[in-house]
C-alpha cells in the first residue's frame, strides 16, 4: 500500500509540475516586462528575454526547469537574481513555524473539547461548545485576523504587534511576540473542525457495544471515555490533524499577507506580481509535495492505529 501510494504521489507531482508550468506560461505579461517596466524598448526586452531563456520553446523550458528541480538546482529568481532554492527555503521555514505550532495547538484544543462535549452529550456544555464551533466555522480568516488586531494591537489593548515581520537573517523564534496573532488566527479557524470531527467520532464510540460492555463490567466513566472510546478514535484524530495541516498549507497565504509575515504566502503573492516564474513554480511544487507527503503519512498512521484494517479481507 505504501509503495503504491508513493508511486501515485510521484505521478501526481509530475502532473502538478506540468500544470503549474503551463499556468505560469499564460500569466498576463512576462518577467522581462515586469523587470524593465513599461518604458523599456523592444531591443532591451528581446535581449533580457534571451538572457532569461524566455525565447526558447515551451517544452525546452519545461525540461530544463524539471531537470534542474530534480538535481537540486531550480534556477535563479528572475527579479532578484538569487538562487530560487535558498530563497524559497527561507520562506518555507518561516511558514513551517506557523503551520506546525497552529496545527499542534488547534488539534490538541479541538480534540480535547470534542472529547469533553461527547462525554457530556446533550448537556449545556455540549450545546454551548457546538454553537460556538458553528459560529467560528462561518468566520473567514481575514475577519478573525482583523478582529484580533483591533482587540490586541490597536483599539482595545496594545500588547501585541499588529504586523509580524521577521527581519532578514533572524529566526521566527527570535520574534515570538510577533507570532502570537498569526498563530491565534489559524488556531481559531481550525479548532471548530477538529472539535466537530472528534465529537462525532466519540459519540459513535460511546454508543458502541464494546463501550456498553465496559460499563456493564463496572468501569468508571473516565476510564471508559479515555481507555476505550478515545483509543478507538485515534484514526479520526490522525485524519483531523492531517486535514488541518493541509488546510493551513493553503489557508496560510491570506494570513501571512495580512500580517506581513515573510512566509510562502507572501512570497507567492510577490512572485505572481513580479512574474517571477521560477519562484512561483517551486513554491507550488513544494506545497504539492507537502500535500502528498501528509496524505501518505496520515494513511499509514491511521492503518497502524487500526489493527482490523491490516487484516486481509475474506471472500
Amino acid at each position: 500500500m505504501v509503495l503504491r501510494r508513493v508511486l501515485l504521489g510521484l505521478l501526481t507531482l509530475f502532473l502538478v509540475s506540468i500544470l503549474v508550468f503551463g499556468a505560469t506560461q499564460v500569466l498576463p505579461g512576462d518577467a522581462a516586462s515586469a523587470i524593465l517596466g513599461n518604458n523599456a524598448t523592444p531591443e532591451r526586452l528581446q535581449a533580457l528575454e534571451a538572457q532569461l531563456h524566455l525565447d526558447r520553446p515551451v517544452v525546452s523550458q519545461y525540461t530544463t526547469w524539471l531537470s534542474g528541480v530534480l538535481t537540486g538546482d531550480p534556477g535563479e529568481s528572475l527579479t532578484s537574481g538569487q538562487p530560487v532554492g535558498s530563497l524559497v527555503s527561507t520562506h518555507v521555514k518561516n511558514s513551517a513555524v506557523l503551520v506546525l505550532l497552529a496545527s499542534a495547538i488547534g488539534t490538541i484544543v479541538g480534540v480535547g473539547l470534542g472529547v469533553l462535549a461527547a462525554a457530556r452529550r446533550d448537556g449545556w456544555l455540549d450545546h454551548t461548545l457546538s454553537v460556538v464551533a458553528l459560529t467560528l466555522t462561518a468566520l473567514p480568516e481575514f475577519l478573525v485576523a482583523l478582529t484580533l488586531v483591533l482587540v490586541f494591537a490597536t483599539l482595545v489593548f496594545h500588547v501585541l504587534p499588529a504586523v509580524s515581520p521577521v527581519p532578514p537573517g533572524t529566526s521566527p523564534w527570535d520574534n515570538l511576540d510577533a507570532l502570537v496573532l498569526p498563530i491565534a488566527t489559524l488556531v481559531i479557524v481550525i479548532i471548530p473542525y477538529a472539535f466537530r470531527m472528534t465529537r462525532g467520532a466519540m459519540v459513535e464510540a460511546l454508543e458502541s457495544d464494546y463501550v456498553e460492555m465496559a460499563r456493564l463490567k463496572g468501569m468508571s466513566k473516565r476510564r471508559v471515555v479515555f481507555m476505550h472510546a478515545l483509543a478507538n478514535t485515534v484514526p479520526v484524530v490522525v485524519q483531523v490533524t492531517a486535514l488541518n495541516l493541509l488546510y493551513l498549507a493553503g489557508g496560510i497565504v491570506l494570513v501571512e499577507y495580512i500580517f506581513n509575515y515573510p512566509g510562502v504566502g507572501q512570497a507567492l503573492v510577490s512572485a505572481v506580481s513580479d512574474r517571477d516564474v521560477p519562484v512561483i513554480q517551486l513554491i507550488v511544487l513544494t506545497l504539492a509535495g507537502f500535500y502528498v507527503a501528509v496524505n501518505i503519512c496520515a494513511d499509514v498512521i491511521a492503518l497502524l492505529a487500526t489493527p482490523r484494517r491490516r487484516l486481509p479481507r475474506s471472500g
